[in-house]
């Protein structure tokens, strides 16, 4: 049986959302819940980037331990040898990558601007999945960045040269949003028949199909014989307006008419997580959940005019195709309206201890409790939020890791003009 398969991406593209993002601890804690839910796959960070090197390292330790150990971590980098090579110099006990080229002539032709040509693309790519190859990558997926505007018979040919070189998965990003379902899933299904590769399927929300292209997308997939992997963000974060949500997408296959019993998500999938995780990544971006969202939103199980009020009651299946008890909800949440105590940047020994004794977490000793207590004033410098219960419980238990995550080493080797303007500060040159 062919299974339609999740790579979360809200650690990779939903961290690009303009005016947001995330600290390390916070990528970190949605990595360990997803990995909670039974999500195959996190595109957890950029192995190129300096200042995610750190916590990149810090995760793969955590998969070494077992606490991470359902879902796979996967890191993106341009198609480019060098990229390849320098992402495993600077994280080399990565295992799953993600090769990233544009494919579209308007890409080729707006971003280059005359320095590639389409042939120059796929030799690049094809070099940089050997170099993968050679690093040891145990997946390597090639991505067609706005495949959607490409032409269908270049996206083959670069599939089948970057799987000649050693690719296993063929990414199709509509990453403008452009395709509707039903082009999506004509060009995917030629795509996985001509190639045999496993698909991923990248679409973003422009024009509000995200959902509904990814799991057409989906279904050309298991229809042509090939495994599906969908791209989302948990509450669909992402650049302009977002990625193909997480939630919406698993409902979609798993309740739709068209889906349901016909097609399925891979078995490991736990969707009681669903509710822990959504809240967390809105509380970890500051971005309120809509009261409409699917499944999540305020409003997605409440009713209020007389006749649906009444049907729900009768029976709630007249008015609610899902159980909220599937998505982890219905438990009441405690707020504290009293006296609260909190840890933060200033925080002290006594104060802290009362918030981790309620927490059931004791210290065997006074050098135990101080050791955490710095590291959780650390860890509200570096969020900038009150810390989370899953938050203080990693750090209680994982204090070595949370310690390496936080750390940021800024690149700082000032040359040329930078490095003259330096030497006349230490020499007192007054800079107005």
């Amino acid at each position: 049986m062919n299974y339609i398969k999740f790579v979360d991406v809200t650690n990779r593209d939903g961290v690009q959302t303009s005016r947001l993002g995330l600290a390390k601890l916070e990528k970190t804690i949605i990595n360990i819940m997803l990995n909670e839910m039974g999500i195959n796959q996190s595109e957890f960070g950029f192995p190129t980037t300096g200042h995610e090197i750190n916590y990149l390292n810090g995760n793969l330790e955590l998969v070494e331990r077992g606490v991470i150990n359902k879902t796979k971590l996967s890191g993106w980098m341009r198609a480019i040898k060098g990229d390849v090579i320098q992402s495993f110099q600077n994280v080399p006990k990565l295992q799953f990558v993600n090769l990233s080229q544009s494919t579209s002539m308007q890409m080729i032709s707006g971003k280059y601007q005359g320095k590639k040509t389409p042939d120059d693309v796929i030799a690049d790519s094809v070099e940089a999945v050997k170099e993968a190859v050679r690093q040891r990558a145990k997946i390597i997926g090639v991505n067609a960045e706005d495949a959607s505007r490409s032409d269908i018979e270049y996206l083959i040919k670069y599939a089948n040269a970057c799987k000649d070189a050693g690719a296993t998965r063929f990414r199709y990003c509509d990453t403008l949003g452009f395709d509707d379902p039903q082009s999506a899933y004509n060009k995917i299904y030629t795509i996985a028949k001509e190639t045999g590769m496993e698909i991923e399927l990248h679409f973003h929300n422009d024009l509000g199909m995200a959902t509904a292209c990814s799991v057409m997308g989906a279904k050309a997939a298991i229809d042509a014989g090939v495994d599906a992997w969908i791209n989302t963000a948990i509450n669909g974060m992402g650049e302009r307006a977002g990625n193909a949500d997480l939630i919406s997408c698993l409902l979609a296959i798993s309740k739709s008419s068209g889906f349901k019993d016909k097609y399925f998500i891979d078995p490991q999938i736990d969707l009681s997580k669903t509710w822990k995780l959504a809240k967390y990544t809105s509380y970890a971006f500051g971005v309120e959940i809509p009261i409409n969202q699917v499944a999540v939103g305020a409003n997605a199980f409440a009713h209020e005019s007389g006749i649906h009020a009444d049907g729900a009651l009768k029976d709630r299946r007249n008015y609610e195709l899902y159980d909220f008890e599937e998505l982890g909800r219905g438990e009441p949440e405690i707020i504290e309206t009293g006296r609260m105590i909190t840890v933060g940047e200033y925080g002290g020994i006594k104060g802290f201890r009362n918030v981790f004794h309620n927490l059931e977490l004791e210290f065997h000793d006074e050098n135990e409790a101080r050791n955490i207590l710095e590291l959780c004033r650390y860890a509200n410098v570096h969020t900038q939020k009150p810390l989370t219960d899953s938050e203080l419980r990693f750090i209680f238990f994982y204090p070595d890791i949370a310690a390496k995550i936080m750390k940021v080493d800024p690149y700082y080797m000032p040359s040329g003009a930078l490095k003259e303007r330096m030497n006349k500060v230490v020499e007192g040159a007054k800079i107005i």
